[in-house]
């Protein structure tokens, strides 16, 4: 803590002495239209040095054009540039002044001529668009050796969380891309994690759409974004490599490598990892990159030992994972022709976790605890491959095919001991059991499509066709030995062997028109039929003693077929204005539903139609400002599962059986958002609420009887709801090449109320939560970086039961990464966090410090890093939680990752080249044409 602290003492020191270093200057000015008089929004000025072309500062124009760039720098003069979308930009050398006036800047527009004209590609740092935003990557300064996610902390407006989550002004980025096309897969972490900053050249930012928007040209919703990030010129020919190992204490260890070949349009990429610290092993980070998952980093931290990459998964969701895993992709594109992407990958893990968990059951008179500890081993390898194949037949016609496969093996063994205690801690029974169980899935998805537009006024049609078929098969073995204590003591001994062989087949037929009524107005015509099967044959046999046989037991097993029809007609009002778009659509959804059990001799039918609404509304208000109206109404179906009525004795104290009465859920969704940021200023603001109700909401019913066996079932009630709110503000401050100051605030609140029922009695609960959270990134000329953050939560919940305390309580995270890049080719990285939640039961540790830290060596011009790792170095991670229902309140501890100390090496090679690639020449690119 000292050598913090001295390095704490040495920022502010660098802090004061720069804020006194260089002059402060201010230019005023407006642009106009030079054809029209009309001014230019969002037209972007900045000032760069004459030297070399470095950003100095950047604005952009409002409404009436007019705009006020203002920085700092050591120099006299710079280049004042000005840049517009669609218009010749201008530039002219200025001498700096502590306030001056330019008056009036007119543009002209952008004419292309044929021949012989220059193209002069200049380094505007911002550029805004009708629906994208654009940044220049060179125009951000960064260490040399940055990510991709690195450079998109610098920008303003994005955020980039702790796990690699990226938003901009509040909305979450679901998807990245490179060239437009997909990067190994949709989790965008793939590619911001792993490609280097220095081959980008642009980054743009839009609202994410659908294949159908893309195609019509509809724009986005804009509750999701979309990352574009297009390759420099030089550096879109060639391959780029990264390996890297490490070995450490306890016998902890990380491999992993990539390389990557592009060929203009062409890519081939291949990926490769194997650890045993729960590590994605896709991340290049030279600094936190031999970190993983730490399987309950923090006190409500529940993510252990599962993770993904993409669709493909690892893991159980708990302890400690080793894995392996083996991936390619290939993606190519012709403009106007074809667009594909595709790729496989192998993958194996090994996890364990051994878990404790206090459960307090509420009945309406009372209440039980139930202890349980298990110890969990299991095993899974799989094959997983995709592809994206988009065909332009001709300029009007384009079909999408989208086939997806994977294979799953998996096996896995989970013994448990369960005791349980009166309130006076009287025993009441005890459960052990072992389960082994040995399966194997098989999924075969496809989604063919196809999009013709019929005139250029809007009206198009469309149909598709999709298939979903998943094989589930598995076998399990359980032994379990349950003893019931008191006036009516017995013990019940299984031993029974359970063989499922699942199989769910779902195909969709659908079409859709769109019949436009003005130029901005539409109406939508929409149908489709979908057909879903499921045949499921459960075997559960008994070992009979006397015979050394298993008995084939009729009354808990069940062969049968379940088959559900749906149609949905729809009809779709909207209109896609520049200022103000709606849409409002009602569709019908008929389902019928049919099940026949063939061992039961059972059987039963049901009918549902319902009408349902959705909408949605956005106005943007300036070029900068929207607001955002949601509505939606959905069906959700009873599972056969929650429907079957046949007993699943799998734990013995909880015997499970559906409720073939049930009625379907229908669940109203209500969400709004306000956005807004001001480039000039870097300040955002972006506001969001949500109401969720829920009528008919399937709950469990449960039963328990004087020896505490509980008996759970399904039904449907009213009364269900959750919602929340919260505001996202951030703040960048910029003073040229020195510092960059980022804050944000980010305060918010929900509150639920959950309804369920227990021996015939209604219990309710209802839950208030507030959390503010705040946090400050600040970089000091890329040498040091300082990110602090701190949320604390109050929660309250209510029992409407008289006997059931109400619980209140707080929880504190604080957390605070400092990393340092001096002395020249050192990197010193530290990852602070301290958590305590005031939920956790007695016998569960309330609070922790974790600690993660690195100090690394950049060798051979930054092509190598050697570097040691210190992971939990206090040894305080631990893996608790609370979760609370309307019947139970639950405390949580699972297997944690401890602390290991790792050596690791990490090698870059590069190789960048080819015809057509452009000379550079400060900020600026020259071409002849």
């Amino acid at each position: 803590m000292k050598r913090l602290y001295t390095n704490l003492v040495y920022l502010l020191i660098l802090f004061s002495f720069t804020s006194n270093y260089g002059q402060d200057f201010l230019v005023k000015g407006k642009i106009l239209d030079a054809a029209t008089g009309a001014p230019i929004e969002a037209a972007t000025i900045y000032a760069e040095t004459l030297r070399d072309s470095t950003l100095i500062t950047y604005t952009i124009t409002n409404a009436e054009g007019v705009f006020v760039l203002e920085g700092r720098t050591a120099y006299k003069k710079a280049r004042l540039a000005f840049s517009s979308n669609g218009y010749q930009s201008q530039s002219k050398e200025i001498t700096l002044q502590p306030e001056m006036e330019i008056g009036t800047i007119k543009m002209e527009e952008q004419v292309q001529q044929l021949e012989g004209i220059d193209l002069i590609g200049e380094r505007v740092p911002i550029t805004v668009k009708k629906d994208t935003l654009e940044f220049n990557a060179d125009s951000f300064k960064t260490r040399p050796d940055a990510t991709v996610e690195d450079v998109l902390k610098k920008l303003p407006g994005v955020e980039v969380d702790s796990d690699g989550t990226i938003t901009v002004n509040g909305k979450e980025v679901n998807k990245v891309l490179v060239n437009g096309q997909v990067f190994f897969s949709t989790d965008p972490k793939v590619a911001t994690k792993t490609l280097s900053k220095d081959i980008i050249s642009k980054i743009q930012i839009t609202d994410s759409k659908t294949k159908e928007q893309e195609f019509v040209g509809d724009d986005g919703d804009g509750e999701n974004k979309t990352i574009n990030l297009t390759l420099k010129e030089d550096k879109n020919k060639g391959y780029m490599g990264r390996l890297s190992g490490g070995y450490g204490t306890d016998d902890r260890y990380q491999a992993n490598g990539l390389v990557n070949y592009f060929n203009d349009t062409q890519r081939i990429s291949v990926l490769g990892s194997s650890n045993n610290i729960n590590n994605p092993g896709f991340s290049f980070d030279e600094i936190y990159e031999m970190v993983g998952s730490s399987g309950g980093r923090n006190i409500n931290f529940s993510r252990g030992g599962g993770f993904s990459i993409g669709n493909m998964s690892f893991g159980f969701g708990q302890g400690i994972t080793t894995s392996s895993t083996l991936g390619g992709s290939y993606a190519d594109q012709e403009k106007g022709k074809y667009r594909t992407d595709g790729n496989y990958f192998f993958s194996y893990s090994d996890s364990y976790n051994d878990e404790k968990i206090a459960r307090e059951n509420i009945l309406p008179d009372g209440s039980f605890f139930t202890d349980t500890e298990t110890s969990f081993v299991g095993r899974t390898n799989s094959n997983q491959g995709s592809a994206n194949l988009e065909f332009d037949i001709d300029k009007t016609t384009r079909i999408t095919i989208q086939p997806n496969l994977s294979v799953n093996n998996t096996n896995s063994s989970n013994a448990e001991n369960t005791i349980s205690t009166d309130e006076d801690g009287n025993l009441i029974n005890d459960n052990t059991s072992i389960q082994v169980t040995d399966g194997f899935q098989r999924n075969f998805s496809n989604r063919f499509e196809i999009m013709k537009r019929l005139d250029t006024l809007g009206r198009y049609v469309r149909f598709y066709f999709n298939n979903d078929n998943r094989v589930s098969d598995s076998q399990s073995d359980l032994n379990s030995e349950r003893n019931v204590y008191g006036d009516n003591a017995n013990q019940v001994i299984l031993n029974q062997q359970t063989v499922v062989d699942n199989s769910n087949d779902n195909y969709e037929v659908g079409g859709s028109y769109r019949q436009p009524l003005n130029k901005d107005l539409y109406l939508d015509f929409r149908y489709s039929y979908e057909k879903n099967k499921q045949q499921n044959e459960r075997s559960v046999s008994d070992f009979d003693e006397v015979s050394g046989q298993y008995i084939f037991n009729a009354a808990l097993s069940s062969d049968f077929s379940f088959n559900v029809d749906k149609h949905v007609p729809e009809l779709g009002f909207g209109s896609n204005g520049k200022k103000f778009r709606f849409n409002v659509r009602a569709r019908l959804e008929n389902n019928k539903l049919n099940n026949e059990d063939f061992i039961q001799g059972t059987s039963f039918s049901k009918d549902y139609s319902n009408l349902l609404l959705s909408s949605y509304a956005n106005y943007n208000l300036e070029n900068n400002k929207r607001i955002s109206l949601h509505y939606r109404s959905q069906l959700d179906v009873p599972s056969v599962n929650q429907m079957q009525p046949v007993p699943n004795l799998s734990n013995p104290l909880n015997i499970v059986q559906g409720n073939p009465n049930l009625d379907p859920e229908i669940n109203h969704n209500f969400y709004m958002n306000f956005n807004n940021y001001n480039w000039k200023d870097r300040t955002g603001v972006f506001f969001w609420a949500n109401l969720g109700i829920d009528e008919d909401r399937i709950v469990s019913s449960t039963t328990t009887n004087e020896d505490f066996i509980r008996t759970t079932t399904y039904q449907n009630v009213k009364g269900n709801y959750n919602g929340a709110l919260g505001v996202n503000y951030s703040k960048q401050i910029k003073k040229n090449s020195l510092y960059t100051l980022k804050f944000t605030l980010r305060p918010s609140a929900s509150f639920n109320k959950q309804v369920g029922f227990t021996n015939g009695s209604q219990l309710e609960s209802r839950t208030i939560a507030l959390r503010p959270r705040a946090g400050i990134l600040f970089n000091y000329k890329e040498l040091l970086e300082i990110e602090p953050e701190y949320s604390v939560a109050f929660n309250k919940t209510r029992y409407n039961l008289d006997n059931v305390e109400d619980i209140d309580f707080t929880t504190h995270n604080v957390s605070f990464k400092l990393t340092s890049y001096w002395p020249e080719n050192v990197v010193w990285g530290n990852d602070i966090t301290y958590s305590y939640n005031g939920n956790l039961g007695a016998g569960f540790d309330k609070d922790a410090l974790f600690w993660n830290m690195s100090l690394g060596l950049q060798m051979f011009k930054k092509k190598a890093t050697l570097k040691v790792l210190a992971y939990d170095l206090l040894n305080q991670n631990i893996n608790t939680s609370r979760t609370t229902g309307q019947d139970f309140v639950q405390d949580f501890q699972g297997t944690a990752l401890k602390r290991y100390f790792m050596g690791s090496l990490t090698i870059k090679f590069d190789s960048f080249g080819g015809k057509g690639a452009p000379n550079q020449r400060g900020g600026r690119r020259f071409m002849r044409l």
